[in-house]
Formats: C-alpha cells, structure tokens, sequence
C-alpha cells in the first residue's frame, strides 16, 4: 500500500480538539482519522442517489 498525503483545512478549535483528542487516546492525530475514516460505511457502487426512492 503506498501513502498518500492529505491537506486539509479546518478551524483552530477543530484542530486543538483533533490534537487532544489523540493525546487523550494516546495515538497520532493520523491514526485518529485512519479509525474515523475505517468506521464509515462502504457506499455500494451503482448506488449513488438513494434520496430519489419515492
């Protein structure tokens, strides 16, 4: 698996909330939005619009 890096913009209090979140949880901020980004739901592809059911 090869890394990739990702920018990303967010306010000061998200940020200092993300840093003591991690120092809470003993883990880096990285390993934090790995875990995050890991618990959301795999979208089934062909599936895009499920608003649109009547």
């Amino acid at each position: 698996m090869k890394n990739k890096a990702l920018n990303l913009r967010i306010s000061e209090r998200r940020l200092n909330k993300l840093r003591l979140y991690s120092a809470w949880k003993d883990k880096t901020m990285t390993q934090i939005l790995e875990d995050f980004i890991d618990s959301l739901p795999t979208p089934e592809i062909g599936n895009s619009s499920s608003t649109n059911e009547r």
